[in-house]
């Protein structure tokens, strides 16, 4: 007879099947060197990629805003300073959390520091 083929089952409550592999996490300066030259993929390194998209809508809105309400008298950093101010943030976000996944690995001996989260 015909024999059914196993399906893989997802293991969290998100309903994401995880690899056999888990991955350890990056090196915190490779994302904060990403971060400082892509806005927002830090974030998504570190596997939080719509923390990631919500710091880049706001850094758009910051600028959108802060561009809105100078003259044009300002220098070009006066003009975008809402934009960049959120960038500094993202960045600065970025690398601690890579940090703390970093450092939570090591101490728990995971590779991988989102299995128990």
């Amino acid at each position: 007879m015909g024999t059914k083929s196993k399906k893989k089952k997802p293991d969290n409550k998100t309903g994401q099947i995880r690899s056999a592999r888990p991955r350890r996490p990056m090196n915190p300066y490779i994302v904060l060197a990403v971060a400082i030259v892509l806005p927002g993929v830090g974030q998504v390194l570190n596997n939080t990629p719509l923390r990631g998209l919500i710091m880049v809508f706001f850094m758009i809105v910051g600028a959108w805003i802060c561009f809105h309400t100078t003259t044009p008298e300002h220098s070009f950093l006066g003009r975008y300073a809402g934009g960049w101010f959120i960038y500094a943030m993202s960045i600065l976000d970025a690398y601690r959390w890579a940090r703390h996944r970093s450092e939570y690995a090591k101490v728990h001996g995971l590779k991988n520091p989102d299995d128990l989260q």
